[in-house]
Order: structure tokens, then C-alpha cells, then sequence
């Protein structure tokens, strides 16, 4: 197993990773930036969209969809033009998106989160191919992570100072019976950015924990652990061209010094594949 910082640019807080038609595509929240990465040729590609971005995923009819300060938005991927959709939370100064990612069915899951850290008030909010936005989810703090089985039927989500991953049952946009699936407080660090893999086990890039960690929702327990030199990892997707590599985003730490902070990651030899990203239906 190897572990290597790739690509030119170094976010100042990377996030959101996807891995879209040969290319990971993310977001610097921070700096207002979406940018996508070849990792063949190293072509980089960068769209300033005008304000901190959380989340992006790919727009099944081309471009993108995106969510940040001001909700959710349309980005279109030759002239780097933004389209507003709606913002559910027009009031709240002190929220903005997070982390989200679409369901197999083509809805884009996108939370919020409580910058002042104000327990309870922020949501789960869910963007569906008619471009209505209701809430899915909530109260939550922190929205971060979030995934489908292969199937479709069980979505996976985090809430970050919960310290916990949930499993819902879903169908048609909604989910129902939450439960709590895996305790990470054995973890001293804040589970941040998901991914699922094809046997089902959840990865986890854990924020000032310098690591991501696979886990067995069935089991709970942790089956994977891979350290990086880089405190801030933040979020992870497989990529590559059988999904084999997972990339990890990182940021930069407020007063650690580290050579490849902000920078992307990619881990090579895990000996599993990832499952493939779905897309924006609308």
C-alpha cells in the first residue's frame, strides 16, 4: 500500500471529493473554489463560484450541482456560470452547506452546519430532480459524510459531534428508521467525509485524526486504518479506473506546519474497490 500527495493545488480547506467520468472533482471551502483533477495527464481546472462551497456532484444532464453559503446552485462546467436554485436557509448567518451526495435515485442530499457550533440548528436537506428542497434530516450540528449501499435500500450518515454513524432505511427521496450503526469515539477526532466501498464497509476520514478508517456497519467494528502525514483529512472517494484508489482530501492546519497540507492524497493497494457516484437527476 502506498500513500502519495498528487496535483498542483493546495486547498486551504479541500473537501467534497468525487470521482467523475476519469476525474476527481472537489471543493476548497474556504477559498471558493471547485476543482476537478486528472490524475493521468495532471490537468487541473479550477472554478471560482463566488462564495464557500461544501459539496459538489455531477448534474446527470451536464455541469454540475453545488451547495454553499447561499444554497443550492447550478454550476455550469465550460463557462463557470452559477445559477441559484434555493436556500433553505436564508436566516441563518451563521450556517452554511457542508458535505452531500446524490442518492442512486437522483436526489442530492446536502446538510448544513452550525458554524458557531450551535447544537441542533442545522438540517439535512434534500434537493429533488424537480428542484424542490425539503428537509430530510434534523435536527443535526454538523452534516458531514454521507452514502448508499449498492442496492440502494440503506443510506449512511453522519452527524459529526455525535460521534456515530446512523443507517436508514430508504425509498423514493425518504429515510426512515434510523439507528445507530457504528460508535466512533474511540477515535479522538472529528469523523468528517465518507465513502463506501463494494463489500459495504464504510471509510471514514477523520478530521485532526491525520487518518482514514474502514468500518463493518453489520459489526461496528473497525476493519482498516491508514495513516496520512497530514492532520486535517477531511473527506475520501475511490477513484481510478476500477475504483481502486481512494483520495483524501486534507486542509490546512491553523498552526501545524506540514508539507502536504491541503493537498490531495491518493492511496494505492487497499485490495478493495469502491462503489461508483450517482448523480443529480434534474
Amino acid at each position: 500500500m502506498t500513500v502519495e500527495a498528487i496535483g498542483n493545488y493546495r486547498s486551504t480547506w479541500g473537501e467534497g471529493p468525487i470521482w467523475v467520468e476519469g476525474r476527481l472533482v472537489y471543493v476548497d471551502i474556504e477559498s471558493h473554489k471547485v476543482i476537478s483533477f486528472d490524475p493521468v495527464s495532471g490537468d487541473e481546472k479550477i472554478w471560482d463560484v463566488g462564495q464557500r462551497v461544501g459539496t459538489v456532484v455531477p448534474r446527470e444532464s451536464g455541469g454540475f450541482v453545488a451547495a454553499g453559503d447561499n444554497g443550492f446552485f447550478f454550476l455550469d462546467e465550460e463557462s463557470g456560470e452559477v445559477t441559484a436554485i434555493a436556500d433553505p436557509e436564508p436566516d441563518k448567518k451563521n450556517n452554511r452547506f457542508n458535505d452531500g451526495k446524490c442518492s442512486p435515485d437522483g436526489h442530492f442530499f446536502a446538510g448544513t452546519i452550525s458554524l458557531v457550533k450551535k447544537e441542533g440548528d442545522a438540517d439535512l436537506y434534500r434537493l429533488s430532480p424537480d428542484l424542490e428542497v425539503s428537509k430530510a434530516y434534523g435536527p443535526v450540528t454538523n452534516s458531514n459524510g454521507i452514502v448508499w449501499t449498492a442496492d440502494g435500500n440503506t443510506c449512511y450518515y453522519i452527524d459529526t459531534p455525535t460521534k456515530e454513524v446512523l443507517a436508514f432505511d430508504y425509498s423514493e427521496g425518504l429515510l426512515t428508521n434510523g439507528r445507530r450503526v457504528v460508535a466512533l469515539n474511540h477515535i479522538e477526532s472529528s469523523p468528517d467525509g465518507m465513502a463506501i466501498d463494494e463489500k459495504g464497509h464504510l471509510w471514514i476520514a477523520f478530521c485532526h485524526g491525520a487518518c482514514v478508517t474502514s468500518f463493518d456497519p453489520e459489526s461496528g467494528y473497525e476493519v482498516q486504518r491508514v495513516e496520512l502525514p497530514c492532520l486535517e483529512t477531511t473527506a475520501c472517494a475511490f477513484g481510478g479506473p476500477d475504483l481502486e484508489d481512494l483520495y483524501v482530501t486534507t486542509g490546512i492546519h491553523k498552526t501545524e506546519k506540514e508539507e502536504h497540507a491541503g493537498k490531495i492524497f491518493v492511496i494505492k493497494g487497499l485490495g478493495v474497490k469502491g462503489l461508483a457516484a450517482s448523480s443529480f437527476g434534474g
